[in-house]
């Protein structure tokens, strides 16, 4: 059986023991195209994005300095010079934070494998008097909580289950989500960001060697190093019991350091998409009624 590896950038090397600056370096200078910073666009190009030289031009360093930073050579840029080349890589402001983070003093000491977070009693009481589908979370998306209707939309939103492996591995939540690649996406740079420069974590470095292993969409998009602030956003859902939903996504971060967020679900009101989620939530009811 292959070994599982730890984190690995799109050049091969493992991220929690190899050069973490240059690989975020080089993967979102590879996403940026000459046209979007003003370069001609004409002529044949043998790297994809921008060169190295071009990054160091716009940024005002030198090629040479540029170079030592993506080689990992000189791993204590400026505040000054990283927000030079943020605004040439064209980041925002997560990213911007994030490239900052990459270089923050901090100790290296092992990991062990932190104990799975707790849900407080008054949370989970709240989950079931919402009247939405809402869950639980933790730092790794790992399922901690979730109630009746949230597992009605969505049978892997149950405890145990952990997000990533859902989407990626499981080819029934593929289907159910009508624009799976758009919100795998925005799951990964979510999870990059959520777990932001703790990258030896046990917990951490398991669960990205077992996706990249099985998922090649996992793979392509680990590779690219997005980082996504906690947002909203909209769900198209095709349910196999009620059929298509439009549903909006709210996450909220619990103010109490745990690091948990909630998740919920919920249609526009009066909706073709929220009488379908009455219809779930009244099954739900007749299937936990004893007879």
């Amino acid at each position: 059986m292959e070994r599982l590896r730890g984190p690995v950038d799109n050049y091969g090397g493992d991220v929690n023991e190899d050069n973490r600056l240059g690989a975020y370096l080089r993967a979102r200078r590879e996403l940026v195209q000459p046209g979007d910073v003003g370069l001609p666009t004409s002529g044949v190009r043998r790297v994809p994005g921008l060169r190295r030289e071009e990054v160091a031009l716009l940024a005002g360093v030198s090629a040479d300095y540029y170079l030592r930073l993506e080689q990992g050579r000189d791993r204590n840029p400026s505040p000054h010079v990283l927000e030079s080349i943020a605004r040439v890589l064209r980041l925002d402001e997560a990213g911007t934070s994030y490239l900052l983070g990459l270089v923050a003093p901090g100790s290296r000491r092992p990991r062990r494998r932190p104990r799975r977070a707790q849900v407080p009693t008054p949370l989970a009481q709240f989950l079931d008097v919402i009247g939405v589908p809402a869950f639980v979370e933790d730092r790794y998306l790992d399922i901690l909580a979730s109630n009746t209707l949230a597992r009605l939309v969505d049978p892997t939103l149950r405890v145990g289950e952990n997000r990533l492996r859902s989407f990626f591995l499981d080819p029934a939540v593929q289907a159910l989500h009508l624009e799976w690649e758009s919100v795998t996406s925005s799951l990964v740079a979510s999870f990059r960001t959520s777990v932001g420069h703790d990258t030896d974590d046990p917990r951490f470095v398991e669960l990205v060697g077992e996706l990249s292993l099985g998922s090649e969409r996992f793979r392509q998009l680990w590779a690219r190093h997005d980082v996504m602030a906690l947002t909203s956003g909209t769900l198209l859902i095709d349910h196999p019991q009620v059929g298509s939903m439009t549903l909006h996504r709210q996450k909220l971060t619990i103010s109490d350091g745990s690091g948990l967020i909630v998740g919920a679900y919920h249609a526009d009101p009066g909706s073709e998409s929220a009488e379908k989620l009455a219809l779930l939530a009244s099954l739900g009811t007749t299937e936990t009624t004893p007879s």
